[in-house]
């Protein structure tokens, strides 16, 4: 059960036309406005706690890039294997908004002197060639990893956009006139 479970998050990645797994959905709105949801999209963004900011391409459209770790070993020794970068872009337009994960670059740990694991200078590896720099075990691993990420995001996004704004009415303060009767 468990190696189809990892196969299913494998799955969730789709090659695009230039041959690179993306995380790709549209969603349809109904009733809502492409101003809305693309303030809905920004207040994700700044939510998600990104690390740069949002780099706005065109209107209507966020790209922002992050990172995650991935792990390798067994539950009981677990270690960061590395960390796997990506690119985030959300798109709206009215009464829908597509969202797209993609150019994920795999980034392997090592052991420093003090013991901890630190990226390795240098080497950066496109997800697509994990299985001939790593083991198929390992490559299996981290793509499934991958699919589980881009699934909790894609949640954790749906959340933020379904959301009703609720816009404050500020009551006007009440002012005591002394001078008229």
């Amino acid at each position: 059960m468990c190696s189809q479970i990892a196969s299913a998050q494998k799955e969730m990645l789709q090659l695009d036309e230039a041959n690179k797994y993306v995380y790709y959905q549209v969603v349809d709105k109904q009733g809502v406005a492409a101003d809305t949801l693309y303030q809905r999209g920004s207040y994700f963004i700044k939510m998600a706690n990104f690390k740069r900011r949002p780099e706005n391409v065109v209107a209507n459209a966020i790209v922002t890039k992050g990172k995650f770790l991935v792990y390798n070993g067994s539950s009981v020794v677990k270690k960061e294997g590395g960390e796997i970068s990506y690119t985030l872009s959300i798109e709206t337009k009215d009464q829908k908004y597509r969202y797209k994960i993609s150019d994920f670059v795999f980034t392997p740990y090592t052991r420093d002197r003090f013991d901890n694991m630190v990226p390795m200078p240098g080497i950066e590896v496109p997800i697509e060639k994990l299985a001939s720099k790593y083991s198929q075990k390992e490559a299996d691993n981290y793509l499934s990893q991958t699919g589980m990420f881009c699934q909790a995001t894609s949640r954790n996004l749906k959340q933020y956009m379904d959301k009703i704004s609720i816009a404050r009415v500020e009551e006007p303060i009440k002012k005591v006139v002394t001078d008229k009767w």
